[in-house]
């Protein structure tokens, strides 16, 4: 139970030049076609395993929701199947399956109908969806006075209220306040453990390395990668920033991880170092150690203004700092080709103990979607070890300073 089978699926759209052609197509004894076919999707292939999760990227238009109703039954497929076995919980769009005039209560009943609870069920698992939701008296209002994070808060405490086979996720998780995310993050995580299958779609890149096992890439309808979350995130990063004269490639490296290069190229990263205090190349470092992170860029062409930034991730992909020097306000103006440029980021290494690797950006701005000249990703990667501090858990060393005041609580005065 709790998996999902997507063979050769397609879905297209009839586009007719005017509604005299639709109507002639409707009226015509010939059953000659007066219209084109519009593929949103086509010749999608893949399978997600009981208890995997597999994420979604894709740019807007790229066919993400769409390849959800198919999955969900919403919408049926011009061409292949999909094959689910177990029972599916799906948040797609917002709001989907609940009745603006109906109260919070009243949808609860419908919605927990159409994804397979039967009335006993949600009756005893009210209380435990209302104090999920945390919509207080709102329960009992018109869904139409809800605003669009309460809306999300109800639908996603009915969809796992009871564990489902499998949890099908579109970007409705956006929507609301940070708490609430956090909160349904947690169940999610919660979900997985227990062994439900999730599919989630998300332009998030942190969940999508946290959660998933797998990540899909479409584009233009089509499935054009997979694999792992963070080979795919940087892949996706890259494609962000292709231009017609830029390049994205993927290079297999030594130690088995995928790096992503893009970028136009009138500036390259040639070499990237981790110096210690003495200057000297180290591949790991001490929590707390002051280092600093050496970037030497070579000049190719002529370039009116040059940003150099750089982002330190953990061995998940997920990014711990980044920075650039256009925020620091030291872009370099009217660099010429031939000119080799070192940049110098000193920094105490606050990171927890573990392996974290360093991605680097060049731009004419404070973000690689303008002027992309070259965006590497693994350009160095480098270990964190304890080796002087007291044992602590987590990804940034935040040393405190505890001050502990007790004092004698007054004794209660007895009564006479």
């Amino acid at each position: 139970m709790g998996t999902i089978t997507v063979t050769n699926l397609g879905k297209a759209y009839k586009q007719y030049s005017n509604h005299w052609a639709r109507l002639k197509e409707w009226l015509s004894l010939s059953g000659k076609p007066r219209h084109e076919l519009k593929w949103v999707l086509k010749d999608i292939n893949f399978r997600v395993a009981r208890g995997e999760a597999v994420g979604i990227i894709g740019i807007n238009g790229a066919g993400k929701s769409t390849l959800l109703k198919l999955i969900t039954g919403t919408t049926q497929p011009t061409t292949g199947s999909v094959a689910i076995s177990g029972r599916v919980a799906a948040m797609l769009e917002l709001g989907m399956g609940f009745h603006a005039d109906f109260t919070g209560r009243e949808n609860i009943y419908m919605s927990g109908q159409l994804i397979g609870l039967t009335s006993e069920e949600i009756f005893s698992l009210m209380p435990q969806i209302e104090a999920f939701a945390e919509i207080g008296d709102y329960i009992d209002q018109p869904v139409r006075v809800y605003s669009s994070g309460m809306q999300m808060r109800l639908a996603f405490s009915v969809a796992t209220a009871k564990r489902p086979d499998i949890l099908i996720v579109d970007e409705a998780l956006s929507v609301g306040d940070a708490y609430f995310q956090h909160k349904s993050f947690d169940r999610i995580r919660s979900l997985r453990q227990s062994g439900t299958t999730l599919l989630i779609v998300s332009h998030d890149k942190a969940a999508i390395q946290s959660v998933c096992d797998r990540a899909i890439l479409l584009d233009s309808g089509r499935l054009t990668k997979e694999g792992a979350p963070d080979e795919i995130m940087d892949f996706y990063n890259a494609m962000l920033a292709e231009r017609e004269n830029q390049t994205v490639r993927q290079e297999k490296l030594t130690f088995g991880k995928v790096q992503t290069v893009s970028g136009s190229g009138e500036a390259t990263v040639v070499d990237v170092a981790l110096l210690n205090e003495m200057d000297e190349r180290v591949e790991a470092v001490d929590v707390g150690t002051a280092v600093t992170l050496q970037i030497r860029v070579a000049i190719h062409a002529p370039i009116s203004r040059l940003v150099l930034g750089y982002m330190i991730k953990d061995r998940l992909g997920q990014s711990m700092y980044g920075t650039n020097t256009s925020v620091k306000s030291l872009p370099l103006e009217d660099v010429e080709a031939g000119e080799e440029v070192t940049f110098r980021f000193a920094f105490p290494m606050n990171l927890g103990p573990g392996s974290y690797s360093v991605t680097t950006a060049i731009s004419s701005t404070e973000t690689h979607l303008v002027n992309n000249y070259e965006w590497r990703d693994l350009a160095l990667v480098f270990t964190v070890m304890n080796l002087s501090r007291e044992i602590f858990v987590g990804c940034a060393w935040l040393d405190p300073i505890v001050k502990i005041e007790r004092k004698q609580m007054q004794p209660l005065l007895q009564e006479q």
